[in-house]
């Protein structure tokens, strides 16, 4: 982690603003779900890395958990724990801490046996500020899509991230690439960097009413 020393010899905290935390999902060995050989890390990570560059360019203080193809289960030296999804998970949770967050927001793909089925689906904490940040995203994906309807995001329980990160945490399931319309979106540098400027929106909406 990183600090820096002032001239008291005092050391503070490399961030000592909350920042938005980016997670982008899997990584490394760990492909996600995939379809044919296009892998859900791949699309996490280069939509990930558009929302940092435009979040960033509004004057958000945003940090991307990993820029690269990498596991972060690689970085974790510290939890003996034979499982790698464990320690993974367990970085992520690891860093929100180290990393005075405002919001962590977990970005992956989806998939279903019912090819037919498309959008987003945001998940979110029992927890009020989570389910409105899941809420503006929600929204603000849907109208990217074009769905004409409004589906409530969803209470994630099962999921380790949103039950044991303290800030406010949604994860963003940003379309479907069991289905062909999503994945042409998923997939495109066009679909790609809207699918980021509608998350960028979401984010904004957030902090506007908070």
């Amino acid at each position: 982690m990183a600090f820096a020393e002032d001239g008291n010899n005092e050391f503070r905290h490399a961030f000592p603003e909350p920042v938005i935390l980016i997670d982008a999902g899997h990584g490394g060995i760990d492909g996600g779900t995939s379809y044919g050989d296009i892998l859900e890390k791949d699309i996490n990570l280069a939509i990930s890395r558009r929302l940092y560059m435009i979040l960033r360019s509004h004057g958000y203080r945003t940090i991307l958990n990993r820029t690269g193809d990498y596991a972060l289960s690689d970085d974790n030296r510290w939890l003996n724990s034979r499982s790698r999804h464990i320690r993974d998970l367990a970085q992520r949770k690891e860093l929100s801490e180290q990393v005075p967050s405002s919001i962590v927001v977990s970005l992956h793909v989806n998939w279903g046996r019912n090819k037919a089925k498309r959008g987003p689906v945001v998940l979110h904490q029992d927890e009020a500020r989570s389910a409105l940040l899941a809420g503006s995203l929600q929204h603000a994906l849907e109208d990217l899509y074009d769905l004409k309807r409004f589906t409530q995001p969803e209470l994630g329980k099962p999921f380790y991230l949103l039950k044991h990160v303290d800030s406010p945490a949604v994860i963003v399931e940003t379309g479907f690439i069991s289905n062909a319309e999503d994945r042409a979106m998923l997939i495109s540098t066009r679909g790609q960097q809207k699918i980021a400027e509608a998350i960028y929106a979401g984010i904004a909406e957030y902090f506007t009413v908070m």
